[in-house]
């Protein structure tokens, strides 16, 4: 054969171990079908029994919320504060209901139910509510997370359904009863848990602060006590309207005086120039009286109103005066005094002028008088001044501690109302926050669930035949042997000599076999006494020898050498039977069992292997070779291998063993040689170089492509002339 046929099959190994041809589907099928049926009786078997010792299940079911109220808060006052915000939206997109959910299944939680139930059912325990431990147990108690919306916007929803399986519906009813007083009893506790944990800061600091403003404001009212102030900057503020108030004053004050002078001394003026009074010691002494009681009214009237009786008093002195005062200058006018030339002097300080009206001269009294009392009202104006300057200079260190302690008591009275408002919204938050479980649906009782055993049933009918299919492609993939004709040809590319099922039994070989008779060893003429041997025979075996006579015509060939990859494909039997066919076409033929080492022809005719042709290739005697034959049938000789020699190599590579099949041939018209497996002895290799023709012998679902192919690389330099397919099914020639 040529290197590309070797290389095609090389390749077709290789796909072949990769994967299983889909056209081959059915054939796999038919190969393992008895693999197929054996796991499919057995899971529809395991299956019948789970559903005939399933016992009847109720299940119990309720929904329970489970929502987060300070979740809600936070996320409305989030919204309030930035409504645009994205990232505050985003945290409050997703809960983790984890934590609830493993909370709900904790054994501390579901042990308080059992204590529940032990009234009802003193056995029961933990286990039996939460399910055993280990791989593959499922747990009676199952809480799932129900998901809203549909398709991928499917999102998990607030609500858990819990569900329990048992065998009584009453009983699985009152487990989940049992859960939902310890869920609710659970929830109040948690709430109360948190609201103590949340305020016992805000109770701690509470009565700390209630003392620091209370001191505060004890050291405010010592401040206001001690300085007889309620509120030093509002009385710096009127002492300081009130400064500004006699700043005024006093600039009026001096405004009118100075007019007061100026009039002063133009009527002066005018007294020196128009009257000439003399001087008077009465006149003189009246007005220094005048003076001094205008002077007191003035300083009273500072004091005093004017409804005062010691104004009045005054008042009604001065009139007194002032009267007296005109009587002595109409007595004084009569008299005429000259004194020129002291023009400057008060009228007041030289005397009575002569010539003067005492209209003048009370005038000048009035704004002497007047004089006099502005000059009061300026000096007191003054010393006011002075007292409320000095009174305000102490008012910055009074406004600065007073500021502090008001600032001290306004802080802690504001701390104060914030710990007060944070204990009671706190308060309301704690009791409303965490995770808050509201039964949505109670209890109901338990439903019967006994579908279970129609879907046991329904699964073996289904995942037998399917784990059948299965188990048979593994296989397949792993054996990766040769199972249909089409792989076998697609592999070698090799003449198919035939293909011969597995051979009849021997009542039907009596039947087919050509009823043979021999007298003595050489008798060629058929006829009907039986033969005392029986061949494997079949008619495809006659199709085998007509194929093999074909190819003999541009090459004929007396000798043919059958063997095969590995031991145990029936070639020997199939040499046998294709002697019994060349026999049936008249043709003489002697088997050789070249298999020395371990020899199987004389096991399978019944004869004796005491000698033969390991005893044939040392015999160095003149012994005839007809002594080494023995006859079975009329056109059928066999030459036995005979007892196992030392060293077979040697004696089948000898020349000696060349020299017989240059004898058989030339007495038989076809000898038949059967020699070990090609892969397992170079015994084979050897016979080969010898013989006119080899074929190989291929038991279909026995060998591997990898197997098939080596053999064909040993033999492929020598005459190898095709291959033999061995137990070949109808379902193998696809």
């Amino acid at each position: 054969m040529n290197n590309t046929s070797l290389n095609q099959g090389q390749m077709s190994i290789n796909s072949s171990q990769n994967s299983v041809d889909i056209k081959q589907f059915t054939t796999i099928l038919s190969h393992r079908r008895h693999l197929i049926l054996g796991i499919s009786c057995i899971v529809m078997l395991v299956a019948s029994i789970l559903a005939a010792v399933a016992k009847p299940t109720y299940q119990s079911s309720m929904q329970l919320l489970v929502s987060s109220n300070l979740y809600e808060g936070v996320r409305s006052s989030n919204i309030e504060r930035d409504a645009d915000s994205e990232v505050t939206n985003s945290n409050f997109q997703v809960i983790d209901y984890t934590s609830q959910l493993k909370l709900m299944l904790s054994s501390k939680l579901i042990q308080k139910a059992v204590d529940l139930l032990r009234p009802n059912y003193p056995n029961i325990t933990l286990e039996d509510i939460k399910g055993k431990k280990g791989k593959g147990r499922t747990s009676p108690l199952n809480i799932t997370q129900i998901e809203s919306g549909t398709g991928i916007n499917k999102i998990p929803s607030q609500v858990f359904e819990i569900s329990f399986k048992d065998n009584d519906p009453v009983k699985a009813q009152r487990v989940l009863q049992a859960l939902q007083t310890t869920y609710q009893k659970y929830n109040i506790e948690q709430q109360k848990e948190r609201l103590d944990r949340g305020l016992s800061f805000v109770n701690a600091r509470l009565p700390e602060i209630k003392k620091a403003v209370s001191k505060s404001e004890k050291n405010l009212e010592q401040f206001r006590k001690k300085h007889n102030l309620v509120d030093p900057e509002i009385q710096s503020k009127i002492i300081s309207e009130s400064l500004a108030d006699i700043q005024k004053q006093l600039q009026t004050t001096r405004a009118q005086l100075q007019d007061t002078r100026a009039r002063h001394s133009n009527l002066e003026q005018k007294m020196v120039s128009s009257s000439r009074l003399s001087q008077s010691a009465r006149y003189q002494s009246l007005l220094d009286e005048i003076q001094k009681t205008e002077l007191a009214l003035t300083q009273e009237q500072l004091r005093y109103t004017e409804n005062s009786p010691t104004v009045q008093k005054l008042k009604q002195q001065r009139q007194s005066q002032l009267a007296l005062l005109r009587q002595e200058a109409g007595r004084s006018l009569k008299d005429k005094v000259a004194n020129p030339g002291n023009s400057k002097q008060l009228l007041l300080t030289q005397g009575q002028m002569v010539g003067v009206g005492s209209k003048l001269i009370e005038e000048v009294i009035q704004v002497q008088t007047a004089a006099l009392g502005l000059i009061a009202n300026q000096k007191s104006l003054i010393d006011s001044e002075k007292r409320l300057r000095s009174e305000l200079n102490k008012y910055p260190s009074l406004i600065a501690e007073y500021n502090r302690l008001l600032s001290e008591v306004q802080t802690n009275r504001k701390t104060l109302e914030q710990v007060l408002q944070a204990q009671q919204s706190l308060g309301l938050k704690i009791a409303q926050g965490g995770f808050d479980w509201q039964v949505l649906e109670a209890p109901d009782l338990g439903a019967y669930t006994g579908r279970g055993r129609l879907l046991l049933l329904l699964g073996g009918v289904i995942i037998g035949p399917i784990l059948g299919v299965v188990a048979a492609l593994i296989w397949e993939l792993s054996d990766n042997k040769i199972y249909s004709l089409r792989e076998l040809q697609k592999l070698t590319n090799l003449w198919l000599l035939g293909t011969v099922p597995k051979l009849v039994t021997d009542r039907e070989m009596k039947k087919r076999l050509p009823r043979l008779s021999w007298n003595g060893r050489r008798n060629l003429a058929p006829s009907v006494v039986e033969t005392r041997t029986k061949l494997p025979y079949h008619e495809n075996m006659d199709m085998v020898y007509q194929n093999i006579q074909i190819l003999k015509c541009p090459l004929p060939f007396k000798s043919l050498m059958l063997t095969s990859a590995l031991a145990g494909e029936g070639k020997t039997t199939l040499s046998l039977g294709l002697a019994a066919s060349a026999a049936h076409m008249h043709q003489r033929v002697l088997v050789i069992d070249a298999n020395l080492r371990y020899p199987c022809l004389h096991k399978i005719l019944e004869i004796s292997n005491d000698w033969g042709l390991s005893l044939l290739l040392v015999d160095e005697t003149n012994t005839s070779v007809a002594d080494y034959i023995q006859p079975i049938h009329p056109a059928i000789d066999i030459l036995t291998a005979g007892p196992v020699p030392e060293d077979a190599v040697k004696l089948l590579s000898s020349e000696r063993m060349k020299e017989l099949l240059e004898v058989f041939e030339q007495t038989y018209d076809l000898v038949i040689i059967d020699t070990p497996a090609i892969l397992d002895r170079v015994d084979a290799s050897i016979v080969a170089s010898l013989c006119n023709a080899i074929a190989i012998v291929v038991r279909i679902g026995q060998i591997t492509p990898n197997e098939l192919t080596q053999a064909q690389e040993i033999l492929s330099k020598l005459n190898l002339i095709g291959i033999i397919a061995n137990e070949v099914k109808a379902s193998s020639k696809g």
